[in-house]
């Protein structure tokens, strides 16, 4: 392997093995749970949202490597974000995954450290993963306190 395939399998592992963000998030006044039932995956985001800016950001559950380092990958990009700017990046990670056509380098830029997770595209049942905890934090960003569910056709 190239060495920048095998660094972004340790941001892979790194954030698997050592979530960031993982757990409650006291004062949450925005949540939104997730489900994977194809993979077993399911979490919840808990967002504090002020003044149209994440000021806070936590997730919970369990699920496999690629669906644990994507919510803890999230939760770094998100926090201290406007609420547009996280919808943006959302929309932007969501295309990583689903567009036919590679993604664009100024992009990949903007997605920094989240760009770890491209190699997901070769492997389409795994993007569902990857993607659980972007379309919950959308979900708790547009309807606090609903479920989304990755066979809901959201995914």
């Amino acid at each position: 392997m190239n060495d920048l395939t095998d660094l972004y399998q340790e941001i892979i592992l790194d954030h698997n093995r050592k979530p960031r963000n993982f757990g409650e998030l006291p004062g949450a006044n925005r949540t939104a749970k997730g489900d994977n039932p194809l993979c077993g995956d399911r979490l919840q985001v808990q967002l504090q949202v002020r003044e149209g800016r994440i000021t806070g950001i936590a997730f919970e559950g369990q699920g496999c490597a690629i669906s644990t380092a994507s919510a803890s990958l999230m939760t770094e990009a998100v926090r201290g974000r406007t609420v547009e700017e996280a919808e943006r990046l959302f929309h932007l990670v969501r295309n990583l995954f689903t567009r036919d056509d590679p993604p664009d380098p100024a992009t990949l830029d903007d997605l920094g450290k989240i760009q770890a997770l491209a190699g997901v595209r070769e492997y389409p049942m795994r993007v569902k993963c990857a993607t659980l905890a972007w379309h919950t934090l959308h979900t708790a960003l547009a309807e606090p306190g609903s479920t989304v569910s990755t066979e809901s056709g959201t995914s």
